[in-house]
C-alpha cells in the first residue's frame, strides 16, 4: 500500500494588510480619545471661568454687603446723634416750659394787679358812660360766701355796685373760651346768692382782657357779657352794635 503525501501552504499570521488596519484603528481611536479630551478639557475651562466669575460675584457681594454694614453703621451712629440731640432738646423744652409755667405763675400772682391798677381806675368812667351811676368800686377780689356754711361760692376780680344794679367783671390776661363759660357759672351762682338774700338788684358781667382773642370776644358778647380790652394805659368797653346785655 502506497501512502499518499499532502502538500499544505504554510498559514501566515500578520499580514500587511492586517498591520494597516491596526494601525488605521488605533489611529482613530487616538483620534476619538483627542476629541473627547479637548472637549473635557473645554468643559474643564468654561467651568473654571463659571467657577471664576461667580467667585468675582461673591466677592463683589461681599464688598457691598460691608459697604451696607458700614453704612447701617453710620446711619444708626448718626440716630443715636439725633436720638441724643433729640433728648437735649426735649429737656432744653422742659426747662423752658417749666420756666414759663414758673413766669404764668408769676402773672396768675398779678392778675389782681392788672385789675387793680389797668382795669379798676378807669371801669366805673367807661360804665357810668354806658348809662350806670356808680360812685366806687365795692371790691376788689371780692369772695361770695354761702350763708348756711360760709363756704367760698364765687370770686369777683371787680364787683361794682349801686342801688339799682352790680356789675361783676373777670380780669385775665388773656380770656379763653372756658373765662366765658366760668364767669357765666359764676354771675349765676351770684344770682342765687343774692335771691337768698332778697336782693332783686340787676346783674351784669363783663369780662376783662389784656389780650381778646377774636373767638373769645365774640363768645362773650354772645353771653351777653361786657367786654373790656387794653388801649394804651386805659381800656374801654366794647359795645357793638345791636349788643344786648344780659342781665341775671
Amino acid at each position: 500500500m502506497t501512502a499518499t503525501t499532502e502538500t499544505r501552504e504554510p498559514e501566515m499570521g500578520l499580514t500587511f494588510e492586517k498591520v494597516w488596519a491596526m494601525f488605521q484603528e488605533s489611529d482613530r481611536r487616538m483620534q476619538k480619545l483627542s476629541e473627547e479630551t479637548a472637549q473635557q478639557m473645554q468643559e474643564t475651562d468654561r467651568q473654571l471661568q463659571e467657577v471664576a466669575r461667580r467667585m468675582r460675584e461673591t466677592d463683589r457681594r461681599m464688598k457691598e454687603t460691608d459697604r451696607q454694614i458700614k453704612e447701617t453703621d453710620r446711619q444708626m451712629k448718626e440716630t443715636d446723634r439725633q436720638m441724643k440731640e433729640t433728648d437735649r432738646q426735649m429737656k432744653e423744652t422742659d426747662r423752658q416750659m417749666k420756666r414759663t409755667d414758673m413766669q404764668i405763675g408769676r402773672l396768675g400772682n398779678r392778675f389782681g394787679e392788672l385789675a387793680e391798677h389797668l382795669v379798676a381806675p378807669n371801669i366805673i368812667q367807661k360804665f357810668n358812660a354806658l348809662g350806670f351811676h356808680f360812685d366806687d368800686i365795692s371790691g376788689l377780689r371780692r369772695i361770695i360766701k354761702d350763708e348756711g356754711s360760709g363756704q367760698k361760692i364765687a370770686e369777683f376780680d371787680i364787683l361794682l355796685e349801686n342801688g339799682e344794679s352790680i356789675i361783676g367783671v373777670e380780669v385775665k390776661s388773656k380770656p379763653s373760651y372756658d373765662d366765658v363759660e366760668d364767669h357765666v357759672r359764676r354771675l349765676e351762682i351770684l344770682r342765687l346768692n343774692k335771691d337768698g338774700k332778697g336782693d332783686r338788684r340787676k346783674i351784669h358781667g363783663a369780662l376783662a382782657g389784656a389780650i381778646m382773642p377774636d373767638i373769645v370776644r365774640t363768645a362773650a358778647l354772645k353771653a351777653g357779657l361786657y367786654v373790656i380790652t387794653q388801649t394804651g394805659d386805659t381800656v374801654k368797653i366794647d359795645v357793638p352794635e345791636g349788643f344786648i346785655p344780659k342781665t341775671w
